[in-house]
C-alpha cells in the first residue's frame, strides 16, 4: 500500500497509520492525475492505507511534507490550523491538513459546506473540531477569520502569511502522454494486472474468472487485511477508459462502472442544475445518499460498480438504484446485455446474479417522469461517514391527476442479507389512493413482510424493524406535501405534522471562547496567561514532528506481532510454533518460558502474567509474540501458531453474572455519612432505580508503539515507546529481564493520544517487545493495528449503578443509597482504584446529609479494562445525575430546579470530611444559566415542542466538582533538570510527557517566567528516564501542576545564581550573564523538585484529604431529537469552568472543548459490543463511532471563570484535562429531556428508563412513538442475542 511506501521506503513519515482501513483519515494524501481529455488536472484526497502503489503509474502523490515545513515555507494551511490552536497531540493534523488543501486545489475560496464535506473523513480524538474549523474558516470568503472571534490576544491567524496558492501554479505543466500499455506486478502472494483496453480486460476476467475487479480498493483491501482474503490475481481496470464514460440518453444517463462516487455526486448535481425539477427525483434521491457514503477520501476513489456488487446489506445507493428500476450494462466473453437492478440481481450478502466472468460495464439512471416521486431515508450510528442501521430507497407513480398510486417500489437496506423488496406492501398500495387509511394498512403489512430474528446479525433488532415503519411514514409526509403542492388533495400537513420532513439543523456558528486577561503591568515577555501556540503545533502540522513509530529503522530491526487468546477460559494444553517457525523471515516465537525474570506486573496488589502460561481468561489475552524481519511476516508467522485449548466452563462476562458468583477483585469499597436507614424512614417519597453505562475505547490516535534497541554492552537497552508513565516502564522492563533499572532507559518524545490507555498495558507490551530484543539482540519494533489494540488493551470501565434515593415533596433529597458494579474485565490492573474513585465522587455538587455508596470491581472474562480520563468519575456522577432526575420526573419539576435545591450552598464537608468553599461553584452554574440564557429558551423550547409532533427540544444544565491529583500521595511529587548553555539557550527536561495536552509549552512558559526570558531561548527535550528519574504518570490532570513547580524550583535556582552575575552588569543581556557564569565557574545546570501534597484516603476511617483542591463547571446544552429515528443534533453547548488563572489560557480552552466531545461520545454514541462467547466485535471506526465534526455543537461556547484563584497550584492555575469530559452528559440528559416531552405527548410521565450512551436506537425506542409500539418485544431468555448487554 501506498502508506507503507510512504513511511518504510521513503522516509515521509508525516502520513500517519491511524486505522488502516481507511476510516480515520491519519493517512490522507493528495492525488493528482492530468485528464487528457479536458487536458486539465484533477485532484483529489485520499486515504493512503487503501491506495496500491502499483495503481499509481503515472499518477502525482503529495503528502503533508510537499506543501511546506519549518526549513523551507509553511503552507498557510498548516499555519492556520496550528495557530488557531487546532493541533494538540497533532497525530491527526497532517491528514487535517491534507484534505483542506486538496480542497483548496480544488476551491480557493471554499464555503463552510465545502470544508465540512471535506473534512468529514478525518477523525481527531484530542481538539473537539472546534479549532479546526475555526483555522480554516478563515479561507471562506464570507468569512471574517479570528479577529471577532473574542480569542483575546491571540493575534489573527492570517497575520505575516502569504495567500494560499491556486489550483494551477504548482506542477501544474504536465505533458501529453504516451501511448499506454498493459501493465503486469508480481508481488510475493499477488500478481497485480493493469489492461489498457476492455477486450483485453474481458479476456483476463474470462481467463480468471475469481479474480476481483479493483478500482478504489474500498472493499478488497480491507477484506485481504482484516479477513485474511486471499487473491492470487487483482485485476485493476482504472485505465479501461470504457469504465470512465458517461452518455446522456433522453431516457437517463449512462455512468461508467469505474467512475467514483465523488464524479457520480458531481454529475449528478449538474443534471439537477440543468434538467427540469421533474425529471430529477431519482437523482436527488441519490445525491441525499452519496453525500452519507463514506468520507470525502473514500468517495474520491471508490466506484459506483464497486459499490454495487459489493452487495453489501446496509448499502446506501442499491436501495435507491432498485426502487428507480436502474439497470445494469454487463459485458463478457459472450457478449453485451442488461440487467435490471432489483432483487433478482442482489440475491445475498455480498452476492449478486453476476457470472464470475461477467463485468459491469455501466450504470443507467432513468430521468424520473410526471407524477413519479422518490425519497431516500436513512438512519445511521453517527450522522455522516457511517454505515446505515437502515437505508431505504422508495419510488411511486400516480395516476395523472390523482392520489391513486399506479407504481410503488419500497427498498430497504439493513433488514436482511442484502438489499430487501417489500413486494408486498407495494401490492396493498397499488391501485388505492394514497392517504391515512391505505398507509395505515399498510404498515401491518410491511411489519409482517420485514420480519428479523432477534439474534439477527448486527443486533438492534427492534430498533431496525422500527425504523422500516418510520421510514416508510416519513416518505409519506413528504408525498403529501407534494400532492398538496399540485392541487391534488386540500389540506397540506399541518406545522405539528410536518415536523417529521423537516431535517435537523446543520448550520455550524462561530463559537466564543472567553478567558481573563494577563494582570496589568504583566511584562510583555512573561508567557504565562497567555494563549501560547502550542509549542509543536507548527512541526505537527507540517508532519515533521517524530513519532514514536516514526524513529528511523535501525540495521537488522525486527517487528514483533502478538498472538492472542481465541478462547474467553480455557486451559492451554500446548502451543505449537513448529509451523510458524518455518514461515520465511520468522526469526523467533516468544512465550512465557523465554521470560527470564519475572513473568507478571504487580500494579494494584494482584499479579498479572504478561504472557498467558497455563491459563486464559479472556478472548485477546496475549499468550506468546512472533518475531520477524518485516510485519508482514511477523504475521504470517502468527497466523499459524497453534494453541491448544481446554475450555472451562461457565465463563463470566457481565456484572449481574458477577454478582451471581462473587467474581470480584478485593477490596469492595463502602462509604457512608448520617444515617441512611434512619433517613429513609423519615422522608416523603423514596424512588429506586437503576442505569447502565456502556465502556469507551480509548481510540487514541497512535496506537500503542514502541522500539527496543540493546546497546550490545553491558546489558542497557534504550525503549523509545508512546507511553504516559515511562519510569513503570523502567521498572518493569528491567523486572522483566531480570536487570537494574539504570540499564534501561525509557524514551518519551511525544505521544499522539492516551487518555489513560498508555500506561499499564504499554508497560505490557513494552517487557515482552523487550524479551525479544534481549534473546534476539537486535532492535524490536512493535506497533499494534488498530483492531489488535482495541481487542488487547481494554478500556472504560462499563458501570451498572443502582440507587434508592429518599426525598422531601419541595425536592429536597435526604437520603441516598448508590451501589455501583464496574465491569473489570480478567484481571485487576487499575479497577480498584477506579471503584474507590467512584464513591468520592458520587456526591458530586449535592450536600445530601445522609449518603451511602458501594462500589464492587467485577472479575469478568472480557479483556481487562483500565484508566480512562476522569477514572471512573464519568460513571460515578452519571448514576447520581439520573437519580437527580427521577427526582424531578417524580415530583414533575425541571431537573435543574431540583440541583439547585441540593447543591452546596457554603462552607461544608464532603462524604469523606474534606473541607471545601462551593463559592466557585456556584458561580459557575449562575454564570452557565447566565450566558446560555437558559430560562428564555427553556421556554422557547416547551414552546417549540408543542409545535412539533416529530421533533423535540431538550435542555439539560449540569454542575461539576472534580478532584484534582492522586489520592496516593506519593504520585504528587515531580523533578526536572534544567540546563543553561553557554549561549544563552536553556534545556529543560521534566517528568511529565506531551500527550497533546501542551505541557511542554506550558513548562516553556514556566522557565520563559522565572528566567525572564524569552520563550524562544528554552527548548523541552524529550521525556527521559535517564534526564529525570522516577518520575510519576502524566494523568489526574496534575502534571502541570507537579511538573510546573518542578521546572520552577530549578529556574529559581538558576536564576539565583546568576545574580551576582546580574549585579556586576545590570545593563547586560542574558547572553552575556551566562557567558560571565561561565568563567566565573558558576553552575548552569541545576534539578528541581517539587514534594507535592500530602494527600490520603482512610477508607476504614471513611475519610481523609485525597484531593488538593477542585475543579468546578457547569454546561448548558440543547438538543432537538428526531422522534422518528432517534437522530439528534447539538444545538448549542455552553461552558463556564473555574480553572483559577490559566496559564495557558488556548491550551485549556483545547481541553475543555476536546474533553467534553469525548464525553459526548462516550454518552451518545460510542458502543462496545461483544458476542455472546465475549469476541470485542467493534474493532475499528467502521465498526466503532467516535465524534466526527458532524457531532460538535452547532454553537460551541466556553468561558474561564474570571477572577478565581487556586493557592494550592501553580500561578494559581487548576487541572482541566479530566473534568470537562463529565459535562458531555448535558447532551445525554438534554436528550433525554426531550424524549421526556415525547412520552409526555404519548401520555407518559414519570421516570423512565434511557442506558447510555443514549443512541438514536436508545432514544427512538425511548420515544415509545406509534411505530415502535407496533413492535412486539422478544421475549427475553427465547433467543441468544447478537451481542452481550455489558456492563
Amino acid at each position: 500500500m501506498l502508506l507503507s511506501y510512504l513511511r518504510d521506503r521513503l522516509r515521509l513519515t508525516g502520513t500517519k497509520y491511524g486505522c488502516g482501513g481507511g476510516g480515520c483519515g491519519a493517512c490522507t494524501v493528495m492525488v493528482s492525475r492530468y485528464q487528457p481529455g479536458t487536458k486539465t488536472i484533477l485532484h483529489y484526497s485520499a486515504n493512503a492505507c487503501l491506495l496500491p502503489v502499483c495503481q499509481l503509474q503515472g499518477a502525482a502523490v503529495t503528502t503533508v511534507e510537499g506543501i511546506g515545513s519549518t526549513k523551507t515555507r509553511v503552507h498557510p494551511v498548516q499555519e492556520r490550523i496550528a495557530r488557531a490552536h487546532g493541533s494538540q497531540c497533532g497525530f491527526c493534523t497532517p491528514g487535517m491538513v491534507m484534505s483542506m488543501y486538496t480542497l483548496l486545489r480544488n476551491t480557493p475560496q471554499p464555503t463552510m459546506e465545502d470544508i465540512r464535506e471535506a473534512l468529514g473523513g478525518n477523525l481527531c480524538r484530542c481538539t473537539g473540531y472546534r479549532p479546526i474549523v475555526d483555522g480554516f474558516r478563515t479561507f471562506c470568503q464570507e468569512s471574517n477569520c479570528c479577529q471577532g472571534n473574542g480569542n483575546g490576544t491571540a493575534g489573527c491567524c492570517l497575520d505575516g502569511e502569504s495567500p494560499p496558492e491556486k489550483s494551477g501554479n504548482v506542477s501544474d505543466s504536465v505533458p501529453e502522454t504516451e501511448p499506454q500499455m498493459s501493465q503486469r506486478f508480481i508481488g510475493e502472494n499477488i500478481v497485480w494486472i493493469s489492461p489498457v483496453s476492455l477486450d483485453e480486460l474481458i479476456q483476463l476476467k474470462a481467463d480468471h474468472p475469481q479474480a476481483p475487479l479493483v478500482i478504489g480498493n474500498t472493499n478488497i483491501g480491507p477484506d485481504i487485511k482484516f479477513k485474511g482474503a486471499l487473491h492470487p490475481i487483482i485485476i485493476s481496470p482504472t485505465r479501461v477508459q470504457e469504465l470512465f464514460a458517461v452518455t446522456r440518453t433522453a431516457q437517463g444517463v449512462y455512468i461508467g462502472a469505474g467512475c467514483s462516487l465523488s464524479v457520480v455526486k458531481a454529475l449528478l448535481e449538474g443534471l439537477v442544475q440543468e434538467l427540469p425539477e421533474e425529471k430529477t427525483e431519482i437523482y436527488r434521491a441519490l445525491l441525499q445518499q452519496l453525500g452519507n457514503v463514506g468520507g470525502q477520501q473514500i468517495r474520491n476513489v471508490a466506484s459506483i460498480g464497486g459499490n454495487i456488487v459489493s452487495a453489501y446489506p446496509n448499502s446506501d445507493l442499491n436501495p435507491v438504484l432498485a426502487a428507480g428500476s436502474c439497470k445494469l450494462s454487463v459485458v463478457s466473453k459472450g457478449g453485451r446485455k442488461e440487467i435490471l437492478l432489483n432483487k433478482d440481481f442482489l440475491v445475498g450478502f455480498g452476492k449478486t446474479s453476476l457470472k464470475p466472468d461477467e463485468i459491469v460495464l455501466s450504470v443507467f439512471i432513468p430521468v424520473s417522469r410526471k407524477w413519479e416521486f422518490m425519497g431516500a431515508l436513512r438512519q445511521a450510528p453517527r450522522k455522516e461517514n457511517a454505515l446505515a442501521t437502515v437505508t431505504s430507497g422508495i419510488r411511486v407513480m400516480f395516476t395523472e391527476g390523482s392520489s391513486v398510486v399506479k407504481e410503488l417500489s419500497i427498498c430497504y437496506g439493513g433488514v436482511g442479507p442484502c438489499t430487501v423488496s417489500a413486494s408486498r406492501t407495494c401490492a396493498a398500495i397499488i391501485g388505492r389512493p394514497w392517504n391515512e387509511q391505505t398507509l395505515s394498512e399498510a404498515y401491518t403489512v410491511l411489519l409482517d413482510e420485514i420480519s428479523l430474528s432477534p439474534s439477527h446479525p448486527g443486533g438492534k433488532v427492534d430498533f431496525r424493524r422500527s425504523l422500516t415503519l418510520s421510514l416508510l411514514f416519513k416518505f409519506n409526509l413528504q408525498i403529501l406535501h407534494k400532492l398538496w403542492e399540485m392541487n391534488v388533495i386540500k389540506e397540506d400537513l399541518s406545522e405539528e405534522m410536518s415536523s417529521g420532513i423537516r431535517p435537523l439543523p446543520n448550520q455550524l456558528q462561530p463559537g466564543i471562547q472567553v478567558f481573563q486577561p494577563v494582570v496589568n503591568g504583566q511584562s510583555v515577555d512573561d508567557q504565562v496567561g497567555r494563549p501560547v501556540m502550542h509549542h509543536s503545533a507548527i512541526s505537527q502540522a507540517t508532519g515533521e514532528a517524530v513519532y514514536c513509530d516514526d524513529i528511523p529503522k535501525t540495521d537488522g530491526e525486527l517487528h514483533l506481532v502478538l498472538v492472542t487468546s481465541t478462547r474467553p477460559h480455557a486451559k492451554i494444553r500446548g502451543i505449537d510454533v513448529t509451523e510458524a517457525l518455518q514461515v520465511p523471515g520468522v526469526v523467533d516465537v516468544i512465550t512465557s518460558k523465554d521470560i527470564p525474570g519475572k513473568k507478571f506486573r504487580t500494579f494494584t496488589g494482584v499479579d498479572e502474567e504478561l504472557l498467558a502460561e497455563n491459563e486464559v481468561s479472556c478472548v485477546g489475552q496475549m499468550v506468546c509474540a512472533v518475531i520477524a524481519d518485516t510485519r508482514e511476516q511477523a504475521k504470517r508467522g502468527a497466523a499459524v501458531v497453534k494453541i491448544h485449548y481446554e475450555d472451562l466452563p461457565e465463563p463470566v462476562f457481565t456484572v449481574e453474572e458477577a454478582m451471581e458468583k462473587k467474581s470480584y477483585f478485593q477490596p469492595q469499597r463502602t462509604i457512608e455519612r448520617g444515617n441512611v436507614t434512619q433517613a429513609f424512614e423519615e422522608v416523603d417519597q423514596v424512588y429506586e432505580g437503576e442505569i447502565r453505562l456502556g465502556g469507551q475505547e480509548h481510540f487514541y490516535m497512535e496506537t500503542q508503539s514502541m522500539v527496543v534497541v540493546p546497546s550490545g554492552e553491558d546489558r542497557e537497552l534504550r525503549v523509545y515507546l508512546s507511553c504516559q508513565h515511562p519510569t513503570y516502564a523502567q521498572e518493569s522492563i528491567a523486572e522483566t529481564l531480570g536487570i537494574p533499572s539504570n540499564r534501561v532507559s525509557c524514551h518519551v518524545k511525544r505521544v499522539g493520544g492516551a487518555f489513560g490507555g498508555k500506561v499499564t498495558k504499554t508497560s505490557a507490551i513494552a517487557c515482552i517487545t523487550s524479551v525479544a530484543a534481549w534473546r534476539s539482540g537486535r532492535a524490536v519494533r512493535c506497533v499494534l493495528e488498530r483492531g489488535e489494540d482495541m481487542l488487547i488493551t481494554g478500556a472504560r470501565h462499563p458501570v451498572l449503578g443502582r440507587y434508592k434515593v429518599g426525598f422531601m415533596n419541595d425536592g429536597k433529597i435526604i437520603a441516598a443509597d448508590l451501589h455501583y458494579y464496574a465491569n473489570s474485565g480478567n484481571t485487576a490492573d487499575e479497577s480498584v482504584l477506579v471503584v474507590e474513585k467512584v464513591l468520592l465522587h458520587l456526591d458530586n455538587a449535592y450536600n445530601v446529609p445522609n449518603l451511602r455508596g458501594h462500589s464492587v470491581a467485577c472479575k469478568t472474562n472480557l479483556p481487562s479494562n483500565t484508566a480512562f480520563r476522569g477514572f471512573g468519575v464519568p460513571q460515578s456522577m452519571l448514576v447520581t445525575e439520573n437519580m437527580i432526575n427521577d427526582v424531578a420526573m417524580k415530583l414533575g419539576r425541571n431537573a435543574e430546579e431540583i440541583r439547585e435545591i441540593n447543591m452546596y450552598k457554603e462552607v461544608s464537608l464532603t462524604h469523606y470530611k474534606f473541607q471545601f468553599d462551593p463559592k466557585n461553584l456556584l458561580r459557575c452554574w449562575d454564570e452557565c444559566k447566565e450566558k446560555s440564557d437558559y430560562d428564555s429558551r427553556r421556554q422557547a423550547a416547551g414552546e417549540f415542542n408543542q409545535k412539533n409532533r416529530w421533533k423535540k427540544r431538550g435542555l439539560a444544565v449540569i454542575p461539576i466538582k472534580y478532584g484534582i491529583a492522586f489520592s496516593e500521595g506519593f504520585l504528587n511529587q515531580a523533578a526536572s533538570l534544567v540546563h543553561i548553555y553557554k549561549d544563552g539557550s536553556v534545556l529543560v527536561s521534566h517528568g511529565g510527557t506531551e500527550m497533546g495536552q501542551g505541557i511542554h509549552t506550558k513548562m516553556q512558559q514556566v522557565a520563559s517566567r522565572e528566567l525572564h526570558i524569552p520563550t524562544s531561548f528554552i527548548h523541552i527535550t524529550e521525556t527521559s528516564t535517564s534526564a529525570v528519574p522516577n518520575t510519576c504518570p502524566s494523568a489526574a490532570s496534575f502534571g502541570t501542576d507537579a511538573n510546573g513547580m518542578a521546572v520552577k524550583n530549578a529556574c529559581e535556582t538558576l536564576y539565583r545564581r546568576l545574580e551576582p552575575v546580574r549585579k556586576q552588569n545590570p545593563t547586560g543581556t542574558w547572553e552575556s550573564w551566562v557567558k560571565k557564569a561561565f568563567l566565573q565557574k558558576i553552575s548552569l545546570s541545576a534539578t528541581g523538585y517539587y514534594r507535592g501534597h500530602d494527600l490520603y484516603m482512610d477508607w476504614e476511617k471513611q475519610e481523609g484529604q485525597p484531593y488538593a483542591y477542585f475543579t468546578y463547571g457547569a454546561c448548558c446544552s440543547e438538543v432537538e431529537v428526531d422522534c422518528l429515528s432517534g437522530d439528534y443534533r447539538t444545538v448549542r453547548t455552553d461552558i463556564v469552568t473555574d480553572i483559577g488563572r490559566s496559564i495557558n489560557p488556548s491550551v485549556d480552552i483545547g481541553q475543555i472543548e476536546g474533553s467534553f466531545i469525548q464525553g459526548l461520545g462516550l454518552y451518545t454514541m460510542e458502543e462496545l459490543q461483544f458476542s455472546p462467547s465475549g469476541v470485542l466485535l467493534t474493532r475499528g471506526p467502521s465498526q466503532y463511532k467516535i465524534p466526527a465534526i458532524c457531532d460538535i455543537p452547532l454553537q460551541f461556547n466556553v468561558y474561564l471563570l474570571s477572577d478565581s484563584d487556586n493557592p494550592h497550584a501553580i500561578y494559581s492555575s487548576k487541572g482541566i484535562g479530566e473534568p470537562v469530559l463529565f459535562l458531555g452528559s448535558s447532551v445525554f440528559f438534554a436528550i433525554k429531556d426531550a424524549v421526556a416531552a415525547a412520552r409526555a405527548e404519548a401520555g407518559m410521565d414519570g421516570p423512565f428508563t434511557l442506558d447510555s450512551p443514549a443512541t438514536p436506537e436508545r432514544t427512538c425506542l425511548a420515544c415509545n412513538t406509534d411505530f415502535t409500539q407496533k413492535i412486539p418485544p422478544s421475549r427475553p431468555g427465547s433467543f441468544k442475542p447478537w451481542a452481550l448487554n455489558i456492563p
